[in-house]
């Protein structure tokens, strides 16, 4: 990976990892806890592709591993968003575009899924039967409802910081501003607008307007 990407995410990981422990852990919320590792490792992944979201996943999921108050086996957590890392990158697109919100909603929500039963049944393995005991099903409608509110607060950011230190030529201005990023598409596609078509369709309206002013004040002149 390169140095920006390694200072990037590992700035954003600990951030996330503060406010996982610091406060949404704290929260003593029903069933699962909002997971705003698993958010940060989405919007790293949809960027960096499949292989940087391995690394970012694991390295994630093994400091969660060892920060305390770790309760479970080291590595377990670090497995699971290795590979929920992998396979979100899979989905970024090769042109770095998409222009509606329904795609990262439903990675989020197959990675809030498929997090959980990973981690549960990787604790099966290793005689951890605590999910058992708070119930499969609450823990995958919570987890999949807290990770559902927390993502468009967390994951456009993310995929936005991460472009911007790529030097990615489409969040540079110019010909490539054409094109729709990723984060915005998301925050955009959720309304159904498309904010650059909008501006470009206000301009050419506002200057017709004026084109049609201008010969009608032409015309008056004449007469």
């Amino acid at each position: 990976m390169r140095v920006n990407r390694i200072l990037l995410s590992s700035a954003l990981v600990v951030f996330a990892l503060v406010i996982q422990v610091s406060v949404l852990a704290r929260l003593h919320l029903p069933g699962a806890v909002p997971d705003l590792m698993l958010l940060t490792v989405l919007g790293l992944a949809l960027v960096y592709g499949h292989v940087g979201g391995a690394l970012v996943g694991f390295g994630a999921g093994l400091l969660a591993d060892l920060a305390p108050p770790a309760d479970h086996a080291a590595g377990r957590y670090a497995l699971v968003l290795c590979v929920i890392g992998y396979l979100a990158g899979l989905v970024k697109p090769e042109t770095g575009q998409l222009k509606s919100a329904t795609g990262p909603m439903v990675v989020v929500v197959a990675a809030a899924v498929g997090s959980t039963l990973l981690y549960a049944g990787v604790g099966a393995l290793v005689g951890d039967t605590a999910a058992r005991h708070v119930g499969l099903g609450s823990l995958l409608f919570t987890a999949v409802l807290y990770d559902l509110l927390l993502a468009p607060f967390v994951v456009p950011g993310v995929m936005a910081l991460a472009r911007r230190a790529e030097n990615d030529p489409l969040a540079e201005t110019g010909s490539a501003a054409k094109a729709t990023d990723i984060s915005s598409g998301w925050l955009s596609g959720g309304t159904g607008l498309k904010i650059g078509s909008q501006r470009n369709g206000l301009r050419v309206k506002a200057a017709r307007a004026r084109m049609a002013r201008a010969g009608r004040i032409k015309g008056v002149k004449r007469l």
